[in-house]
């Protein structure tokens, strides 16, 4: 497979900032495929297919990014953005084999090309490449791995289980998200300002910027999941998992009667025979028009948290993220 470069859709005002994002992003893509570099011949295979498929390489943008806020020529930042991409990208290999997915960034996925034990084992393996360029950052950088991690894999699991009685569906899921989703986001927000020197209060803002952009990012994605097929991915991936998007949470709270085919059709997995229709009722619904305004609610808060930071550079480029969100179609 030939590896393609790390290039985000996202255009950045400032263009010298974008020039200096995109070099070292071409450094966080090499310091990637040496981290699973290794002799043993399929996992050197395996540990670089994602790698190899190419991605936004947005979590890495935005510890770069962050680090701006303070000084970007610190040691460690690089090593940072490298080590909780490859926390991602674990997660990957593992998300493709409960999803059954056989596609993912436009290639076969790993179960798919080879089978499940090796999706599993690698992503195990990806992220101990991850964790040992962590222990190189410090006893408190292992830790916030470690219950970044922990968050993920509460809200997946959370995703897998019946909702708890008296908790709104909307509620349940923007939380789910949170972990998800935006934990590791945050984390690479925090890890960008904090590495970088900057105030503690700066981190903390540019890190609550992250978790809340990162919701953002995971509903963005569920839109496009419905409205376009450009992503790289199966268009109603999530239909036919039967995964409860917002979208689809929006769609099962109408009691509009004009809304009962689209309800029955997503009130479980949707057949495949089922999903052309299901996909032309959602892109018509008004519970397609409510997730898109719970997705500018969430960029706004984004871009009032971004308002708080310093100016310069980092602060304008964390603005032009929240307006990415709203435009990106894949």
């Amino acid at each position: 497979m030939t590896t393609r470069r790390a290039q985000t859709a996202l255009t950045f005002t400032d263009d010298a900032f974008a020039e200096a994002m995109q070099a070292s992003l071409d450094l966080v893509e090499e310091r990637l495929l040496k981290a699973v570099d290794t002799e043993q011949p399929l996992l050197r295979q395996s540990g670089s297919h994602l790698i190899r498929a190419g991605g936004k390489r947005f979590r890495p943008m935005l510890t770069l990014t962050c680090a701006h806020l303070g000084d970007p020529d610190r040691p460690n930042i690089l090593e940072a953005a490298v080590a909780l991409e490859l926390t991602h990208l674990a997660t990957l290999y593992h998300d493709d084999v409960m999803d059954e997915a056989p596609v993912r960034r436009g290639a076969p996925s790993a179960n798919a090309r080879w089978d499940n034990s090796v999706a599993i084992l690698t992503g195990d393996w990806v992220f101990s490449q991850a964790a040992q360029i962590m222990a190189d950052l410090g006893t408190e950088a292992v830790r916030l791995q470690a219950a970044t991690f922990a968050r993920l894999v509460r809200g997946q699991i959370n995703e897998t289980m019946p909702r708890p009685e008296g908790i709104d569906a909307v509620e349940w899921h923007l939380g789910i998200l949170s972990e998800k989703t935006g934990s590791l986001i945050a984390t690479c927000a925090k890890f960008g300002a904090w590495f970088s020197g900057a105030d503690e209060s700066v981190t903390a803002i540019a890190e609550e910027y992250g978790e809340v952009i990162g919701v953002a990012f995971q509903i963005a994605d569920d839109i496009i999941d419905i409205t376009s097929d450009a992503s790289g991915k199966t268009p109603g991936t999530d239909l036919l998992e039967g995964v409860p998007t917002l979208p689809v949470l929006y769609a099962l709270a109408d009691d509009d009667p004009a809304g009962a085919r689209l309800r029955a059709l997503v009130s479980g997995p949707v057949a495949e025979e089922d999903l052309e229709e299901t996909l032309t009722l959602l892109r018509a619904s008004k519970a397609l028009e409510q997730a898109k305004d719970t997705l500018h609610q969430y960029q706004a808060r984004a871009r009032a948290l971004a308002g708080a930071l310093p100016e310069g550079p980092a602060r304008d480029a964390l603005v032009d993220i929240c307006d990415y969100m709203i435009e990106r179609d894949a």
